[in-house]
Formats: C-alpha cells, structure tokens, sequence
C-alpha cells in the first residue's frame, strides 16, 4: 500500500502541503514503473530527503530531494557542479580503476530529460541513484571503520586532485570562509542588544565566552591561503562520517555523498570536518556535552586512511596545517550553530529552541578536548606521514 512519512518535512516557507504533491513530483523522475512508497530518508539539516521505492522493478529505490533554496540560491549552478565532480571521476575510474567498487550518485533525469524539476511556486527538486547495499553511521564504533572513513575522503581529494577548481562554481559564497562566520556572528549579537530584556542563560554566556576568547582561529587558514602556503582544489564541503557510505557486504567505504557543496577551496575544512566529526564518540546532539571529548585512536585511524589515498599529491604545508584545521572547523560549525541559535534558528533544521544551543555547545566543548591534546594529535599526524 502506497504509504509516506511527512512528519519531517519542515525548513522552508513553501512546505508541502500534500502526500499527493510529494507523489506528483516523484512521478516526474520515474522513468519505468510505479512509485510503491515514499518515506523520509536520512538526517540531513538542510535539504528535505525522501526515499522513493519503486513496483515490479527489484529492489530499485532513488533518492528525492528538495532543495533548500534558502540556503542553495542557485541549484541550478548546484547541480553543474555535481555533473561536472560526476564526470570527472567517472573519467578517472574507467581509466584507472580501484582494487574496490566505488559508486557515484548519478543525476536521474524528469521525464522530459532535466535533471531537476521546478514548481510553480519556486521549490527545486531533484532525484539521485540510491546505492544498494550500502549503509551509513553517525559515529564510528571501531577504528577499521576510522580508517574507511578517512581512505572514502582521501579518494575524494585523489580523484579530483586533477580537476581544475576553476571550473566549479561558487555556489555558496562565504561557504568555509571561516572570517565570514565571525562577521555573521558579530552582526546577529549586535542586534540582540542591549540584553536586559531577557536574562541570559548560563549557556549562552558560556558560548559568549568561548568565542571571544578564540576569535583568533578564524584567520589561520585563510591567512595561509593568502600567503600561497594552502592552494585551492575541489573540496566536498561537508564531509561528515555520516556521508560516508559503506558496503553492507564488506564494510569497506564505497561511496562519498551529499554533493551539494563541492566546490572550490581548501581541502583543510574538509580533512578537518572528517577529524571532527569522525573523533567526536559522543556525536554532534549529545545531551551530555559537558562528557564530549576527542578520540585520538579513532584520529589516527581517520589519517592513516587519508593518507593511504591522498598522500601522493599532499605538500609540506598541507601537513603542517592539519592540526590547526581541526580547531578552525570545529570553531567555526559551533560558531555557525551558535549565531543561528541567536538569530532564530533559520538556517539548520531544529526539533527543538535550545537544539542549535546545545549543538554549539558540543562543538565548543570538542574543540577544548582537541586543544587539551595538541601534542598527541601532532604527534599522530608526523607519524602517519
């Protein structure tokens, strides 16, 4: 029976209002075969995702997506980008293949061979290959899957070590220009004064605090990228464990998804995001933050599988900013979780007002377990050279 989960859908103005809207525009992607189900797929916090599983054809399913538009202003140029990664790599693997499967989300076209769909009233959807077999997790339980995930990343950089950045476009304009997140923060607190109209939680002073006394990290990259020591190169963008897929069958990484922010960059936010998010046991919404730390076994994991795939193209600058781009990205998402706490909450999907608090809250308490082992992780980082 044709079935659908909408209790998720939620972050934009022109929310769905129907089950039967959300099957329309499926109907536009099916190229054979009947849409059977319809159900909310994954936790991402920006766009709305939908798993769409399909009659009479075995185990077939893809992925629908909605853009947010408030985030992602051009889609147009978000899906350019994602075609011009696809080729490349696809180019890359039928010349050189790897000693492992290793999958591609592939762009479905609508029925009239778009690859993407628009309403009437400006929502901008789009539909992907889903991978069979595979699998994702949220925090890594061993260190074999640390290594996965830092080889999934390494290979990312490897097969697109050789695209020209240049040929990708800005499609999120300040996206990991870690400066810009201060200014945005500076600006939200500005208008949020004077604070006598409501008393400001311990939390929140804390966070106050916190970045007032670390405003400093938010140069370090960019600095070195002025200085010709970090050049740009095609970046993910938002490497988390949790886009990293895994064979089912051999729990070997097999895929690197949510493509929307590929662009141009540095690949420091990127190795840096994987570190923190992959080191980070307690994840990013634990309740006890107070208990969150960094797990210097599962970081050495992360870059000896990096390394394993990326290193014929690293420089010596490369290593000797890798410590540093942990703190500036951990800095800076609980910086970005913090500022839209402030402001409202308008940027990342909540489940509740304090949800965005708390979240900053783990970032910053992360980033103060890293600080307290500097040694240790640079010391992990000149052995696995």
């Amino acid at each position: 029976m044709l079935t659908a989960i909408l209790s998720e859908i939620m972050g934009q103005p022109n929310a769905l209002q129907s089950f039967n809207e959300l099957l329309e525009i499926g109907k536009k992607f099916v190229q054979q075969g009947q849409i059977e189900n319809i159900q909310s797929f994954g936790s991402g916090n920006i766009n709305d995702t939908f798993l769409v599983s399909l009659q009479g054809i075995e185990a077939q399913s893809q992925i629908l997506q909605r853009i947010n538009t408030n985030v992602f202003r051009e889609p147009k140029l978000v899906m350019r980008n994602m075609r011009i990664y696809s080729e490349h790599v696809r180019d890359r693997l039928d010349k050189d293949p790897l000693d492992r499967p290793w999958e591609i989300p592939r762009i479905l076209p609508t029925i009239e061979g778009l690859d993407y769909f628009q309403t009437e009233n400006g929502e901008f959807w789009r539909s992907l290959s889903f991978i069979k077999g595979s699998q994702s997790y949220n925090v890594m339980e061993n260190i074999e899957q640390a290594q996965e995930v830092g080889y999934a990343l390494g290979m990312f950089h490897n097969l697109t070590s050789d695209l020209p950045p240049e040929r990708l476009d800005n499609t999120l304009e300040g996206f990991h220009i870690t400066p810009r997140y201060l200014q945005q923060y500076e600006e939200v607190v500005a208008k949020i004064k004077p604070p006598h109209h409501t008393k400001r939680s311990p939390e929140v002073n804390h966070c106050l605090r916190f970045v007032r006394d670390r405003q400093y990290l938010v140069h370090i990259l960019e600095d070195a990228k002025a200085a010709g020591k970090l050049p740009l190169r095609t970046m993910h963008g938002d490497p988390k464990v949790n886009n990293i897929l895994f064979d089912r069958r051999t729990n070997l990484a097999m895929s690197v998804i949510d493509l929307d922010t590929v662009k141009s960059g540095l690949i420091h936010y990127d190795i840096g995001d994987c570190l923190r998010s992959g080191c980070n046991p307690a994840g990013e919404d634990a309740e006890d933050w107070l208990n969150v730390r960094f797990d210097t076994e599962l970081c050495q994991g992360i870059l000896q599988g990096y390394l394993s795939a990326a290193r014929s193209f690293l420089t010596e600058y490369d290593y000797a900013y890798v410590y540093d781009a942990i703190r500036v990205i951990t800095f800076e998402l609980g910086l970005r979780f913090f500022t839209d706490y402030l402001a409202g909450n308008i940027y990342f999907h909540v489940e509740y007002p304090e949800h965005n608090l708390l979240r900053s809250l783990v970032q910053f308490r992360l980033l103060e377990s890293i600080e307290t082992q500097e040694s240790v992780i640079n010391q992990i980082i000149q052995s696995s050279k």
